[in-house]
């Protein structure tokens, strides 16, 4: 399997599935898409994509990516009435790249396998922007030859796709990764606040962290949104909050203390259960600064976010 001759389904458009299967279609694939509302899928037609009505149309496509929303979207598309996997056919490698619990994980692998189907688990890491920067990376696990198969493609989503060992493994790095991102966001708005309190513009103060060894793509990324206050979602609060309880599920499972995780954790449940619910995870910054007696206005700063398009 090699070269854009092979075929591609793809399962799940939202915000990062529509940009990630726009992103094989601009790179001469065959690909066919399903979306439970097709109206969100169509906009894909315009760079050459076919749409169908039910998951299980998908099945004679050699290779299909699934990314859901949740472990029980994940049951729906491929063991669900017209899945993916309950038809006469059945693709070769199934790439999910779902964050969905590990037990979800399992059960699509062990239905697969009774239709000779391999899967491997393909959590990402970025956002729409990022996919749009070519620097979107892959973590995936599973047979060690459908990996090798299947890595032209996931490479061809971004700059890097790096095998993690077998079975669910993946599931667990993208879960770790997530909560380290709660983490160092929510530690990112407590130094920024205090650097402010104390007299300095966050712009200055990010410019300087950014130009340090303590600097890294994320913090050049979440610059704009912190200097001025554009808070529009790349991830929501309760999206965090689904990952860190999956994280600290995991750190329960494996006997890992994660006290740092876990305070966090109920920080972004309290904002969610607040209300903020659409906003962009980067609102953390507005919470601090309010325990802080601090009323935070944009500083109309012109930043780089740090991404070029690739």
């Amino acid at each position: 399997m090699a070269g854009t001759s092979t075929t591609i389904g793809w399962l799940g458009t939202g915000r990062m599935g529509f940009q990630l299967a726009r992103r094989l279609l601009e790179k001469g694939y065959d690909v066919t898409v399903y979306n439970r509302t097709r109206s969100k899928a169509e906009p894909l037609q315009e760079f050459g994509a076919h749409v169908v009505d039910t998951p299980v149309e998908l099945a004679d496509r050699d290779v299909v990516f699934s990314m859901v929303s949740a472990s029980k979207d994940l049951h729906t598309v491929m063991l669900g009435e017209n899945g993916l996997l309950t038809g006469k056919a059945a693709p070769k490698i199934v790439c999910d790249s779902s964050t969905v619990s590990v037990e979800a994980s399992q059960e699509l692998r062990e239905a697969a396998a009774k239709v000779g189907t391999a899967v491997l688990a393909t959590p990402v890491s970025g956002n729409p922007k990022v996919v749009a920067a070519g620097m979107l990376t892959v973590a995936a696990s599973g047979p060690r030859d459908a990996f090798d198969e299947a890595e032209p493609l996931l490479l061809a989503l971004g700059r890097g796709a790096t095998y993690v060992g077998e079975g669910e493994v993946a599931r667990l790095v993208k879960i770790a990764h997530n909560v380290f991102l709660g983490v160092v966001t929510q530690s990112l708005a407590e130094i920024t606040v205090l650097a402010e309190k104390g007299g300095v513009s966050r712009a200055a103060f990010l410019d300087f962290l950014n130009d340090s060894v303590m600097g890294s793509v994320f913090s050049r990324y979440k610059t704009p949104a912190l200097v001025n206050l554009d808070f529009r979602p790349t991830f929501t609060m309760p999206l965090l909050q689904k990952d860190f309880d999956l994280g600290l599920h995991a750190g329960d499972e494996l006997g890992v203390p994660m006290p740092i995780a876990s305070a966090t954790r109920q920080i972004v449940a309290a904002e969610s259960g607040a209300g903020n619910r659409d906003t962009d995870f980067a609102t953390l910054l507005l919470r601090v600064a309010k325990g802080a007696g601090l009323d935070l206005v944009s500083e109309d700063v012109a930043v780089s976010d740090g991404l070029e398009v690739r």
